[in-house]
């Protein structure tokens, strides 16, 4: 597929999807004319680069762990090859979203008990 069908089938603009080519986190074979054509899987890539942006990591710590994350029910390349640095970026950052997991269910757990005592209070 070329690059406005992957960004029409992945809500991205073209523009962010050049930068993450630019980034070496999506890699896209060129045609003879110079357009990029992107497989069926360039769709699941995008939507994990965007996952992994929106928890917070960096494009730089996406191109390192990227090649570890094919799924969960595979692990590439062997966990022999993941250095300490790459775990420890990658335990740091978990630390960090269970963080804010917490943060965001103290949140949720406030403002739904706020809204409860308000509730209950318009009932009188």
């Amino acid at each position: 597929m070329r690059i406005g069908e992957l960004s029409r089938r992945t809500g991205v603009p073209t523009r962010l999807l050049r930068y993450y080519e630019e980034q070496d986190l999506l890699h896209p074979d060129r045609a003879g004319n110079g357009y990029r054509s992107y497989g069926e899987s360039a769709v699941q890539d995008v939507q994990q680069i965007r996952g992994l942006l929106d928890s917070g990591l960096t494009t730089q710590m996406i191109r390192v762990i990227l090649p570890y994350l094919s799924g969960p029910e595979q692990i590439h390349p062997p966990r022999a090859c993941v250095s300490e640095e790459t775990a420890a970026l990658l335990s740091g950052h978990v630390e960090r979203i269970q963080a804010r997991i917490d943060c965001l269910a103290r949140n949720r757990d406030r403002l739904a008990a706020y809204l409860a005592a308000v509730r209950s209070q318009g009932d009188r």
